[in-house]
Formats: C-alpha cells, sequence, structure tokens
C-alpha cells in the first residue's frame, strides 16, 4: 500500500464552518496525548476491531490524530491503516508514529462523493471522538459516508462524550473548539438510522489528566454495516 501525506478539498453540498477547529489542533500537538494518556475504552474498542478482522483488512482511522494509540494499535495487528485528520500538525506528529499508515488531510465530509476513498473500500472504520467536531445536522451525513465506505457487513467502532450539546464552544487545552454531543439513547438512534446495527456498548467515566474539568461519561458503540 502507498505511504504518504494526501490532501482532499473538495466536498459534499452545503457550506461548512471548519474555523479554528483544525488550527487548534495543530497547536496543541503532543499535548493532546498528555492531557489524554489513558485511553482504556480506546484500546479496547481497537482491540475489538482488529480481533474482528482478518489480518491485512483494511481500516480507516477517522479522525487519526497523532496516530496514538489507535492507527499505532492497528498497523501492530496488521491491519492495512488509513488515517484521515483535518489537522496538518496532528498528521505530522501521525507520520512520526505510524510511518506504515496511509495518511490523507480532509474533512470528513469529503471522504465520498469524488472523494479520495473508494465506496466499499474498507472492512472496518475507527471514529473515536471525531464526529463530535461536527455540527449536529452533519453527524447524519459524516454517518452516512462511513457506511458507504465500508463492505457490506463492515464493522465500525464509534465513541462520542455523552452531552446534550450542539455546535457548543469549549475550552480545550488552552484553545477553543467547537463539539456536538447527544443523550445516549439519541446517539443509538441517528446511528441505527444511518444503516448501522449496534452490536454492543461500552460507557467510560474519563477525566483528563492535565485539565481541571468534571469527568466525562464517554460511549463506545459496536458497529455492523446493517
Amino acid at each position: 500500500m502507498e505511504t504518504g501525506d494526501h490532501q482532499y478539498t473538495g466536498g459534499p453540498p452545503g457550506a461548512r464552518d471548519r474555523t479554528g477547529q483544525a488550527e487548534a489542533f495543530d497547536a496543541i500537538g503532543d499535548r493532546y496525548d498528555e492531557a489524554f494518556p489513558h485511553k482504556e475504552g480506546q484500546i479496547t474498542a481497537g482491540a475489538w476491531l482488529a480481533a474482528s478482522l482478518e489480518p491485512g483488512s483494511r481500516v480507516l482511522d477517522l479522525g487519526c490524530g497523532t496516530g496514538l494509540p489507535t492507527a499505532r494499535q492497528l498497523v501492530t495487528a496488521k491491519m492495512r491503516v488509513t488515517g484521515v485528520d483535518l489537522s496538518s500538525g496532528m498528521l505530522a506528529l501521525a507520520r512520526r508514529n505510524v510511518p506504515e499508515a496511509d495518511l490523507i488531510r480532509a474533512d470528513i465530509a469529503d471522504l465520498v462523493d469524488g472523494g479520495p476513498l473508494a465506496t466499499g473500500s474498507f472492512d472496518g472504520v475507527t471514529a473515536f471522538f471525531s464526529l463530535l467536531m461536527l455540527p449536529r445536522p452533519e453527524i447524519p451525513f459524516a454517518l452516512g459516508a462511513i457506511r458507504d465506505l465500508l463492505r457490506p457487513g463492515g464493522l465500525l467502532a464509534l465513541s462520542m462524550v455523552e452531552a446534550d450539546v450542539d455546535d457548543m464552544m469549549i475550552p480545550f487545552i488552552g484553545h477553543t473548539i467547537r463539539v456536538s454531543g447527544y443523550l445516549r439513547d439519541e446517539l443509538h438512534h441517528v446511528v441505527s438510522d444511518a444503516g448501522f446495527d449496534v452490536i454492543k456498548e461500552d460507557s467510560y467515566a474519563y477525566a483528563p489528566a492535565t485539565i481541571d474539568v468534571p469527568p466525562e461519561e464517554q460511549i463506545f458503540l459496536y458497529c455492523r454495516r446493517a
């Protein structure tokens, strides 16, 4: 598989405002992994995906960030990994941490309909805390794009923070980002309506190591393309 760093700038209809989102993560860099060092739920969900697929399967890590832990975990499990992120700074770190992965700089919404990835070309997808960076109206579209990228019966490991918010500005490691979320039952409905069967759910109370905020409830859904 070709390894490199590619950028795609096309996209589906509709205006999207990503102002400041990528720039914040460019500036945060390595401090992200320092603030979130214990990713038990993410590692467990990544292990489930790797164990459920054959070696050599194609897996998309959507919002791959620095490549740690997920892209590195999947490469170690002999998966062929493609990582996608909007932050060029995060991708620079991912190239260092997971040189075996194929890395693409792109908006989640730009991956299909003429985008850089072929329909039905992946056996599995991880989307760990990447969809929460989108306004709520875009999340069903993004899930539909993920469904299109998966082969029939393909697997999705998804995580979100449980919160009833839409495009809300929050302080984050010295910067400001916008996030969205759902309460647990609504998240299940959104994922199911996008064409996925939820196989199981895990949840974890998580408090970042270097940020003085209350613990957040992280929801992990293990899904199959219906």
